[in-house]
Order: C-alpha cells, then structure tokens, then sequence
C-alpha cells in the first residue's frame, strides 16, 4: 500500500472530491476514487467523508492506495475482431450481444475476457475489473471501441472524451417519419427518477448533446447518422425517445414487438482520435453487421 497526501489549494476549492484527486495525480479515474472514498481509502482532514463531499482550500487529502488486485477472471479467446493495433492503443470492432465489461457473478464472455487472451498489457486506471476500457458500448450496440494499453494512453484517451475531440458516429434506425434532415438534441441526461435502472432526460442530469441526419426513410421507420458530442449512458437511446423517435428493437426505452432483431438497431462505425503519442488523428470504419444490412434490404423491399 503506498499513501498519497495532498493539501488543496484555491483552484480546486469546491470541487468533488473525485474530480479534485483525479485533477491532482492522472493516474486515477474519478469512477476509482468514488468506489475508494466509499471503502474509507480516501480520508479529509483524518476522517472519512461522502462521495458528494466537495473540497475546501486547505483540507489535507491523505489516501492510502491500495496494491493492484490479481484479476481472478479468465482470458478466453472470443475471436475479436480487432481493427487497429500497436504497442499503444487498439480498436475493436465489438459484435451486438457481447458486454463490454465484467461485473461480479458474470466474468465471462465480456469483452474484457477478450482482450486478457488478445493481449497482457492493458491500462489499469479503470481497476481490476475493466482493464484497458476507456469508453464503452450497450451490449445490443455493434462497433468500434478504443482501449488503452497502457496508462498514459488511458488518461490520453479520457481527456479527449473530457474535450468532446474524439469521433463518435453511429447509425441508427428510428421509429417514425422524421421530416427534416438534420437536427441537434441538446437535452440533459441523468438517472430516470422513477426507475432507477434506466436513463432520462432530466433537469438535474449532465450535459448531453446528439447531432443527427436522415439517411434513408421507409415510411414507418428512418435511418439516422447520429454524432455524439458527449458520451452520456445509453445517449442515443433516450435522446431519440425523448423527441418521440425510439431506436427500433430497443426492448428498454421503445415499443415492444415491433421488428424482428436482437436489441436495439444501433451500431458504431466510425471512430476518430488523436494517437496518445504520435499524436496522429487517426479515423476507423467498420461496416454495418450483416443482420443490420439484412434488416435494411428488408424494409427497402417492402417501401418499393
């Protein structure tokens, strides 16, 4: 265990406390120092506080690091499709269906499982449990993911997330006839309040913001380009239930029983960043998976 101790000064006077640690050693991500002030790692002035709690000018921050875990999660190998590669950052065009990340009780078949067999050197700013997992994808969502493999790259790659510089496109079918051919939905995102296991556009929620364009129409349904200019938990999905447009197949946040597919149509090809250290923008494709172009000749069958 080693201990860490910082005394705050003006500048990060009133900030969380997760925000101001992770501002004072990059190391560690805000999601790693909320689950520490939780377990008591993380004390102000000598006595533990709340994660809400937020910092005064002066306070003494001592933290107590803990010594890395062994993942107790096995390495399989999942035949992951990988698009990009070196001794930095990779991208992977992840299939609908698989989860990103474990969770405790499901420690198999999760991307991360993956990517232990793939490669033994991934970041571990995220903990034990997401290794190299910088940003993240619904299981019923396809597409491209950047993971980091090492930890400079890992807090690279969250200050783009952080500057909304990274390349997020997605396409999307819709239910509905969407009359107008781009459009920005500029609502914020927080825990839906009358169901804690889903999303919503709410007051007190943070920042988000969709970019959309129409694509190809087919009566009952449209196609959508989406990009992202935040990154907020299942964005897409509730902005498009918010302006009366739920993703087709969404068995969360759009009607039941109303087309033939696993999951919501949702699938992310294209993804843009700045290389962590050639500092190189680099920009990946991946095409739509073949039961999304199926479901798409299918409804361009039936609309001609």
């Amino acid at each position: 265990m080693e201990q860490f101790q910082f005394v705050i000064e003006e500048q990060n006077a009133g900030e969380r406390i997760d925000k101001a640690l992770a501002t004072l050693n990059a190391d560690w991500s805000r999601t790693l120092i909320q689950q520490w002030v939780k377990d008591g790692i993380v004390l102000v002035n000598e006595s533990k506080v709340k994660a809400n709690y937020k910092v005064k000018n002066g306070d003494v921050l001592t933290v107590d690091e803990p010594e890395p875990e062994e993942l107790d999660m096995p390495a399989e190998d999942l035949n992951l499709e990988i698009i990009y590669e070196d001794s930095d950052v990779l991208v992977v065009n992840k299939r609908s269906g698989m989860v990103v990340h474990p969770a405790p009780g499901h420690t198999t078949g999760t991307l991360v499982n993956g990517l232990m067999y793939h490669c033994d050197d991934l970041s571990g700013i995220n903990g034990i449990m997401r290794p190299g997992i910088v940003h993240r994808i619904d299981k019923d969502t396809s597409g491209l993911l950047m993971v980091a493999k090492n930890d400079n790259a890992h807090t690279s790659l969250v200050n783009q997330l952080v500057a909304k510089s990274v390349t997020r496109v997605y396409t999307a079918l819709v239910h509905g006839h969407i009359p107008h051919d781009n459009g920005t939905i500029d609502a914020p995102i927080g825990r839906n309040q009358k169901d804690r296991q889903s999303m919503a556009v709410e007051n007190q929620g943070k920042n988000a913001v969709t970019h959309f364009k129409v694509l190809e129409r087919f009566g009952d349904f449209t196609l959508l380009e989406c990009r992202l200019e935040t990154g907020r938990t299942h964005q897409i999905r509730v902005h498009m239930k918010y302006i009366g447009h739920p993703l087709a197949g969404d068995p969360k946040y759009g009607p039941k029983k109303t087309i033939e597919f696993d999951g919501q149509v949702l699938h992310a090809g294209t993804l843009g960043f700045v290389h962590p250290v050639t500092e190189e923008y680099m920009e990946f494709k991946a095409p739509l998976p073949e039961n999304y172009e199926q479901l798409l000749n299918e409804l361009r069958a039936k609309k001609g």
